[in-house]
């Protein structure tokens, strides 16, 4: 088919569907899919998919051991019996094409204080073009785009002639064994595309993550006298200094890399939780903090986290106080770069350019995401783009409509370009 009709129509198709995409945005995003209730909306994704009849995989975390493969992370506070993942097999009336994983995220971070929202997070609200709510941008649109894109080349009689696998995972937002668990689990393409919120750019390339938890003993002692006691929720603020200037020498080291250079802070600490004490009038005995710290290319995790307990051991002894005990939790993440010149990435930036008339431009960022472990362990080209948007992981999280169906037109022009089309009628005679 001619390029340019291909294009008319599948615009066509994605603009004529586009009020019932936005509803079933709205219904997706309606989900308190947080950490540990994720299952419903599985189960109603899974739904979805069996109803365009495809082919659904249904598993827990909690099925699969995954301890013991490269990339895992432990799991922070979660029940694996209740984290589900959903692979969607849509496989081809002919192969002659290449296959493809299309995959999103379906875990969103708390929505925070509820007075910080203008309505309830998880009853999305639609407005002035944009729609808010948690989990609308990251990632919930992607899910509707890559979803939506399939519907859109059977709208106008048209089947991927190569098999798609549609994933939908949890533990994104902390671990990354969502994902991992589907490559465990057998599945493999030629290459994945993962439509993130990245505001229709490619992401290049991503800094890794460790998340680990501090532990600080102090010593309790009545509130008259504090001097005979030692503070461990003060004592913190030691720590936290330490932690920063490391990142701050990593980030010196990050200067001279490509792709990480113009980026003035590229190593980041967090510290994201903290508590500590027992009772307002005694010097608190104890203090508990869950941090993070960027991880540079080529950096080895294992060697990260000894340095990263030296780090704190020396700020120890520079008090006179006993260590605090690292636990490691959570994200476990290398650094990915998406080398240029992949024929997956030229397919995506003559979609991109076909619906938004300008070249595709890409970025880095100094945060992680699931391509790392398709690139990794799968061996496959990982691309992550997707449509604009704002207020990630705060409040007002919105996604832009017109953004997410003009990325549903580019997906559908990669996915006939990558995989190749044939005639429904292919499929049905």
């Amino acid at each position: 088919m001619d390029p340019a009709s291909l294009k008319a129509q599948l615009d066509a198709a994605v603009k004529a569907n586009g009020p019932r995409q936005i509803e079933w945005l709205r219904q997706l995003a309606s989900f308190a899919s947080t950490r540990g209730n994720t299952a419903p909306c599985q189960e109603w994704l899974a739904g979805e998919f069996a109803a365009r009849g495809w082919q659904v995989d249904r598993y827990s975390l909690a099925d699969i051991d995954l301890s013991a493969t490269r990339g895992y992370s432990p799991a922070v506070d979660v029940d694996y019996a209740n984290e589900m993942q959903v692979v969607a097999a849509v496989p081809p009336p002919a192969r002659h094409g290449r296959s493809l994983i299309l995959q999103g995220h379906i875990d969103v971070v708390p929505p925070g204080p509820r007075e910080d929202w203008a309505h309830d997070p998880f009853t999305p609200q639609i407005a002035d073009g944009v729609m808010t709510g948690r989990g609308v941008y990251d990632m919930k649109a992607g899910v509707a785009e890559m979803v939506f894109a399939l519907d859109a080349l059977h709208a106008i009689g048209l089947a991927p002639a190569a098999d798609i696998f549609v994933e939908t995972v949890s533990e994104e937002e902390c671990t990354g064994n969502g994902a991992l668990s589907t490559l465990v689990r057998g599945y493999r393409a030629d290459a994945c595309l993962i439509p993130e919120a990245v505001d229709g750019q490619l992401l290049r390339a991503q800094l890794g993550s460790i998340w680990f938890r501090l532990k600080l003993k102090g010593r309790a002692a009545h509130v008259l006298e504090t001097e005979r006691g030692d503070n461990a929720i003060l004592r913190a603020y030691d720590y936290i200094a330490a932690l920063q200037r490391l990142a701050a020498a990593h980030s010196d080291r990050a200067k001279s890399m490509p792709w990480f250079s113009h980026l003035p802070d590229a190593i980041k600490v967090s510290v994201g939780r903290i508590k500590g004490g027992d009772w307002i009038g005694m010097v608190p005995a104890w203090c508990e903090m869950d941090c993070r710290i960027g991880v540079l290319p080529g950096q080895d995790l294992a060697e990260l986290r000894d340095t990263l307990v030296a780090t704190v051991n020396a700020c120890a002894r520079a008090h006179n106080v006993a260590p605090p005990e690292v636990e490691w939790i959570g994200f476990q993440a290398d650094a990915y770069i998406l080398e240029p010149g992949s024929a997956a990435e030229a397919a995506l930036s003559a979609a991109h350019q076909a619906v938004a008339g300008t070249p595709l431009t890409a970025f880095t960022q100094p945060a992680t995401s699931d391509v790392r472990h398709y690139a990794a362990f799968g061996g496959m080209p990982a691309l992550c783009y997707g449509g604009k948007g704002s207020g990630l992981h705060g409040p007002q999280e919105r996604v832009d409509l017109a953004s997410m169906l003009d990325t549903t037109t580019v997906l559908a022009l990669f996915i006939a370009d990558w995989c190749g089309v044939v005639p429904l009628s292919t499929a049905t005679g």
